[in-house]
């Protein structure tokens, strides 16, 4: 089950990204990135009750029984089952350079690394890289579109969910060879291990006044940093172009 993964995506750096994002984030009562805002904080509701009683309980059980070395082997080893995702929207983006330094990466991992489960790659200075196809349709110039918060899965925009459209090609679990219950196993495994990953954010959620707009943040600010490498233009901080601002 896909659920909250707000995240969808952070991991490692997931408290200190949530610390950034409650010191720079604004909440405008009316969004124009979501129009959809009564129904979204509705499905967020839902999200969060399907989490507390649910998710949470059993990553918690997860986190208890399984040693840290394990943990670490897990997250590792989906790290590396879904790194094509990135090696094939490197090459999508004209990445040549970061496409061959991931393709090396994967090698590396997929077989010293004993299918991904220890990342010795990192070790000889490979350094892992995330791109997802609604980064490289946000790198050509696809705008985010309308902001979405989706039933067990968590927020999304319009060009992230054609995007999980194209991830879907490049995930390992989809082939056909791959049984039913093998592929909803792992992606079971999967969702809990993120989950777990996300205890340390807990507390800082349960802080805010408005979860729903600081989840909104944090994910848009987040993808566009993510499309922009880190480097997004002053018009998608700010809303205004430069040039427009600039004395005659």
């Amino acid at each position: 089950m896909h659920t909250v993964r707000w995240r969808i995506y952070l991991r490692a750096s997931a408290a200190a990204s949530l610390l950034m994002a409650s010191a720079c984030a604004h909440t405008p009562a009316d969004d124009p990135s979501d129009p959809l805002e009564a129904v979204n904080r509705k499905v967020y509701v839902f999200n969060e009750t399907a989490d507390r009683y649910l998710l949470r309980p059993v990553a918690k059980g997860y986190d208890k029984a399984m040693p840290g070395f394990a943990r670490t082997g897990v997250s590792n080893f989906f790290d590396n089952l879904f790194y094509p995702r990135t090696i094939v929207n490197d090459l999508l983006q004209g990445k040549l350079q970061q496409f061959g330094e991931d393709l090396a990466r994967f090698v590396v991992n997929s077989t010293f690394g004993v299918a991904g489960l220890f990342d010795v790659a990192a070790a000889g200075g490979l350094e892992a890289h995330a791109e997802d196809f609604g980064q490289t349709l946000g790198f050509w110039g696809l705008g985010p579109g309308w902001y979405l918060m989706l039933p067990l899965i968590g927020p999304t925009d319009n060009r992230d969910l054609v995007g999980r459209g194209g991830d879907w090609f490049t995930n390992p679990l989809n082939l056909d060879w791959v049984p039913t219950d093998w592929n909803l196993a792992a992606n079971a495994l999967n969702t809990v291990e993120e989950r777990a990953q996300f205890f340390a954010a807990d507390r800082l959620m349960e802080q805010q006044l408005d979860r729903y707009a600081f989840v909104r943040t944090l994910y848009l600010q987040r993808r566009m940093n993510l499309v922009y490498d880190g480097n997004p233009p002053p018009e998608e901080l700010f809303g205004v172009d430069p040039e427009d601002e600039a004395p005659p």
